[in-house]
């Protein structure tokens, strides 16, 4: 499938909207939750049984981002928003035949498997194009798009539940839920895959990009560094990015996917106990906060850099831990105002790193670039639950409860920040040796005079 070019005219702000679809769609991941109580009395699941079609989600997110990331420099948007549309949406039919025959091996399959890599290769296959249409405000175009993924959950949370409701929460009535969502999300999906276009100059394959600036004008082709997939892998840069993503996912999911439980168990045995309905209503306040960091904070680091803004999502959320393990059980507002701030750090450390990527490698191939990162977000979603979840249980195994169940686990997330906090530090401009070579596949070793060209400085560095 070619790249769909733009005709003369066309406005560079009906790209995010098409990135958003896919986004809006594929952001039901974080809704899944809903479904677990009804699988888990329809099919006589474990807790843990019920959250494998999940976890299985991310990890494949995590594998098909990477290993697909250069197929979609290749093949274009267009490709992948459709890969992502067939993927994602027969995960929802496979699960609810898995449903309705009651085999949740078709389940685990469907949604895990099959539509986790509509995770992965939708999650990416917008980034490229919005940062070649917005070279100006890379971060800010990357954060439309992204909050979608965030804010995916808040539709389809109580949209999930509803129906639910109206069907039924046994076997057939999970399975015409499934069935419903994948039809649905076909549809929406579709309208991305119809309106994406690239620059008239700046195809997936050329490193140099042109696009149109605010007004629909041309721009200069970009003189930054060009650093191809396979070289990135080989520079500092990439794996001190690599660790600084899965610190800031790992503390940021570490409370996303126990967020209910620990502000119930937090305040258990003070005056004031939370409610489940309550609980609930902080678990959708943590997600209106993940939605909001990834538009707020990747535009603010169009204006204070990337190396600056990754030194807030770190330094500060080391210090929001720190205020919850001290003081968190003593103030509800205190407790729920850090971990929203924890969750915009995690939303807007997604978004941001796109544009942190292109300020390091350029534009070219910055989308399989992004793709390869992406396994540390895999790596951060077995990560952050197993170290809460492993440390509440052995805590409640030796008698206690209430917030000292989280004291160790937060401590050892104010350790994970800090180690992140030092690899964003050593982020320094990548290499000339590093760069695209134009007309080779690969970059080679520049020329001995290329020592004396002055290395661009991007924003982060």
């Amino acid at each position: 499938m070619s790249p769909p070019i733009a005709p003369p005219g066309w406005s560079r702000w009906l790209v995010p909207p098409a990135a958003l679809s896919v986004h809006l769609s594929i952001g039901q991941a974080y809704a899944w939750s809903v479904f677990k109580p009804p699988l888990e009395s329809a099919l006589g699941l474990s807790g843990t049984q019920s959250a494998l079609p999940f976890q299985l989600g991310i990890v494949m997110l995590g594998l098909s981002a990477a290993f697909g990331g250069t197929l979609v420099e290749r093949n274009g948007p267009r490709w992948a928003m459709t890969v992502a549309l067939v993927c994602f949406s027969s995960g929802f039919l496979l699960s609810a035949l898995g449903a309705a025959t009651e085999q949740y091996w078709l389940i685990v399959l469907g949604y895990g498997f099959v539509g986790g890599i509509g995770l992965g290769i939708g999650y990416i296959s917008p980034v490229s194009t919005l940062i070649k249409w917005f070279p100006d405000r890379p971060g800010m175009a990357t954060g439309i798009a992204i909050m979608g993924f965030g804010g995916g959950a808040l539709i389809a949370s109580p949209w999930s539940a509803r129906m639910l409701d109206s069907f039924g929460s046994d076997s057939d009535g999970i399975a015409l839920a499934f069935l419903v969502h994948g039809l649905t999300y076909a549809l929406f999906m579709t309208l991305g895959v119809l309106l994406v276009r690239v620059p008239a100059s700046a195809t997936p394959a050329t490193p140099a990009t042109t696009a149109p600036a605010a007004g629909g004008a041309a721009r200069p082709a970009s003189t930054g560094p060009q650093v191809s997939a396979n070289q990135a892998l080989r520079t500092p840069q990439f794996w001190c990015l690599w660790i600084v993503l899965c610190m800031n996912v790992t503390a940021g999911i570490g409370i996303l996917e126990k967020a209910a439980p620990m502000i119930t168990d937090f305040f258990a045995d003070t005056a004031t106990p939370v409610s489940v309905t309550a609980a609930a209503g902080f678990v959708a306040l943590l997600s209106a906060a993940n939605m909001a960091g990834r538009i707020g904070w990747s535009s603010a680091s169009d204006l204070i850099g990337r190396k600056n803004i990754y030194r807030v999502y770190l330094g500060a959320g080391a210090v929001m831990y720190g205020l919850i393990a001290v003081f968190g059980d003593s103030s509800k507002p205190l407790f729920v105002l850090c971990a929203l701030v924890i969750l915009s750090f995690y939303g807007g450390g997604f978004a941001t790193v796109p544009a942190y990527l292109k300020d390091l490698f350029g534009t070219y191939q910055v989308g399989a670039i992004h793709g390869r990162l992406l396994t540390a977000w895999s790596t951060a979603g077995v990560l952050g639950p197993l170290i809460v979840n492993w440390i509440a249980d052995h805590q409640e195994e030796a008698g206690k409860s209430g917030a000292s169940l989280y004291g160790t686990s937060f401590l050892i997330m104010i350790g994970l920040l800090a180690v992140g906090f030092v690899a964003n530090e050593l982020v320094r401009p990548v290499h000339p040796r590093h760069h695209h070579a134009p007309g080779r596949h690969e970059a080679r070793p520049a020329p001995k005079e290329a020592a004396d060209v002055p290395r661009q400085q991007p924003e982060s560095a």
